[in-house]
């Protein structure tokens, strides 16, 4: 289960942003702080996997929130005997849309940059992308140039490094189909909008959720086998 620690000035954003975490399957709230102060007070207590943090706080922004959680963990690492502090990520939430300022979030480490207003959705497929990366990094022990790729998100499905049989333009097609149907669609679905074979749009959905750039779910029908309903993640 992932740990999140939401951090919004709006007493009412924080409750709505926490609705969002605990509706995400393997997520829950730690814990809601209020400014950036209240923030790190909970990182100490908490020590939350993951906080959703907003730029605008009434005494300090939220990139130097960020920027003190990592020199605390790089504290903590440098003191002999002392416990390391196992790094917590972030997540922006916020109606910051200067350049600088997403640039300063980056640097200070961030997965991503979340502007509001946004949809439920798109806040829930960030969670799970964070999922993903760590559940990755987890069972890595040392790393592919692939893998770093994966993570990072800097390789698209069309280049180089599908597995045998894959060709790029058509792994291309899948997955703009996938993004264009962020409710999900089936195999028979996919093959349709992109005039494939049934068997070859299957063969890519696959890869594409060994991968962690798209999920399956199952749904159950009145007879036969479920259907196997994908949706990109990445």
């Amino acid at each position: 289960m992932t740990e999140v620690l939401v951090v919004d000035d709006d007493f009412m954003v924080a409750k709505l942003h926490s609705h969002y975490v605990a509706a995400t399957e393997g997520f829950s709230v730690a814990g809601v702080a209020h400014s950036g102060a209240e923030a790190l007070r909970a990182a100490d207590r908490l020590r939350p996997d993951l906080v959703l943090l907003d730029v605008y706080l009434p005494d300090m922004d939220g990139v130097s929130v960020l920027r003190e959680l990592r020199a605390r963990e790089e504290e903590a690492r440098g003191e002999p005997g002392r416990e390391p502090r196992q790094p917590v990520d972030a997540l922006f939430i916020t109606a910051a849309r200067d350049a600088h300022i997403i640039r300063d979030a980056l640097r200070a480490g961030a997965l991503h940059y979340l502007i509001k207003p946004f949809h439920r959705t798109s806040l829930q497929e960030q969670l799970r992308h964070v999922a993903a990366v760590r559940s990755r990094l987890d069972r890595l022990g040392e790393a592919s140039q692939e893998d770093v790729d994966q993570i990072f998100g800097t390789r698209p499905p069309g280049s180089r490094g599908l597995p045998k049989g894959l060709a790029a333009h058509t792994a291309e097609l899948v997955e703009r189909t996938l993004r264009g149907h962020t409710e999900g669609l089936s195999a028979s679905e996919c093959a349709a909008a992109g005039e494939l074979s049934r068997v070859s749009a299957r063969r890519y959905l696959e890869y594409f959720t060994e991968t962690g750039r798209a999920e399956v779910s199952l749904r159950y029908g009145g007879t036969g086998r479920p259907e196997r309903r994908y949706r990109w993640i990445a």
